[in-house]
């Protein structure tokens, strides 16, 4: 028997959900899902098969092989960091039967946020005034910035390592606080980039998702916004929108092109009411959790990747402006509305303050996934546990 292809999702959170969806709605049959963490998409429906592995290199490359047996074709979807870090360091071994969505060449230094506001440098593209603490001699530079300051891991090496997804320092009191905590990270071997934090709640913060072939050829793009976050104004999608400046997608494609980048690729932009800048936040070089904000305004990025993966021409998609859709991630909002004071207005106005608003989970014919997360909300909000997500 003829071997066929695959659609094949590391991971099954909610941007692996939304990828899931995605393509079952185009029509893609095999759709297979590994995971290390067994969540929401692998209680799914509309996946071929779901495997459980670790996240390391050398089972994602057996479990690939294994699944290579079955298919002749596995077009890979990644949705987290560490996703992309195994992928790259095996690609030589799989290049022949995966189609990978990065450049293989600049992968882990466009990973780095340090690389990454550098590129903006070159590009004439607005960035936060940041430095880099690579050393413990490093860290006392960080008094060089105006205070708030905002330190993050340069590459999210947290998913490994159990360090801070971000830390913000109010004033120098905080800093002398935490300096010892951040000095223990450095000798793991976890550098930081410290940033100004730009003024503005998370409803200031827009996207340019593009995917971007092996050819250089964007081939479909869209832009959005985030309308709120949990579990503060740093932490991860609760809501989001397809409404956005054309800075946010000039300044996008600015990025994708002149860095090279591969595959599907995520700039994000946060607005600076002092000098009226979109300024780069980061990178993220595969989709990210709010990602189907693209096809709900009509373009199918994850299904322009899987077509050009079978070198099949994907149809050049304009997004719908018009009319304000909204993502809104029930779980997220609902702890946003139960534990953040003052926040009721916002829940109301991202759930019913636009032409048609989407939840991230919910899917008529397809209920077991929000059965799943609804319930873990219950049990989060009795237990009060609140863990950021990625």
């Amino acid at each position: 028997m003829e071997k066929t292809d695959c659609a094949l999702i590391l991971g099954s959170y909610v941007n692996g959900y939304s990828i899931v969806r995605e393509l079952h709605e185009k029509k893609v049959e095999n759709i297979v899902l590994f995971d290390s963490t067994r969540n929401i998409a692998s209680y799914s429906n509309k996946i071929t098969q779901h495997v459980s592995i670790e996240d390391t290199p050398e089972n994602l490359l057996n479990a690939l092989n294994k699944l290579h047996e079955e298919y002749e074709k596995i077009i890979v979807f990644p949705t987290s960091d560490l996703h992309l870090e195994n992928l790259h360091k095996i690609h030589k071994a799989i290049e022949g039967y995966c189609f990978l969505p990065f450049n293989p060449e600049n992968l882990i230094e466009c990973s780095d946020k340090y690389h990454q506001y550098s590129w903006c440098e070159k590009l004439g593209v607005p960035y936060p005034k940041t430095i880099r603490i690579e050393n413990i001699k490093d860290i006392d530079r960080i008094l060089s910035i105006q205070f708030p300051v905002l330190l993050k891991p340069v590459r999210r090496d947290d998913l490994k390592i159990d360090v801070f997804r971000n830390l913000q320092l109010k004033d120098r009191e905080e800093f002398d606080k935490n300096k010892r905590k951040i000095e223990d990270f450095i000798r793991k071997g976890i550098p930081f980039i410290a940033s100004e934090i730009i003024p503005g709640d998370g409803s200031n913060i827009y996207a340019y998702v593009g995917y971007r072939n092996k050819q250089g050829v964007i081939v479909n793009e869209w832009t959005g916004k985030k309308l709120s976050q949990f579990p503060n104004d740093f932490g991860v999608f609760a809501s989001a929108s397809n409404q956005a400046p054309d800075t946010v997608y000039h300044q996008g494609r600015t990025l994708l092109n002149g860095m090279n980048l591969m595959g599907i690729a995520e700039p994000e932009f946060k607005y600076d009411y002092r000098d009226g800048k979109y300024k780069l936040m980061e990178i993220n070089l595969r989709s990210m959790m709010w990602h189907r904000v693209g096809n709900l305004s009509g373009v199918y990025l994850q299904y322009s990747q899987y077509l050009d993966a079978l070198g099949k021409i994907a149809d050049k998609q304009s997004q719908i402006k018009d009319k304000d859709i909204h993502l809104f991630y029930f779980k997220h909002e609902l702890f946003n509305v139960l534990f953040r004071r003052k926040y009721a207005g916002i829940f109301y106005k991202n759930l019913f303050r636009s032409d048609k608003t989407h939840f991230a989970v919910f899917c008529p014919d397809d209920l077991l996934p929000w059965i799943v997360d609804t319930k873990n909300a219950i049990l989060r909000v009795i237990k009060r546990e609140f863990k950021e997500y990625t």
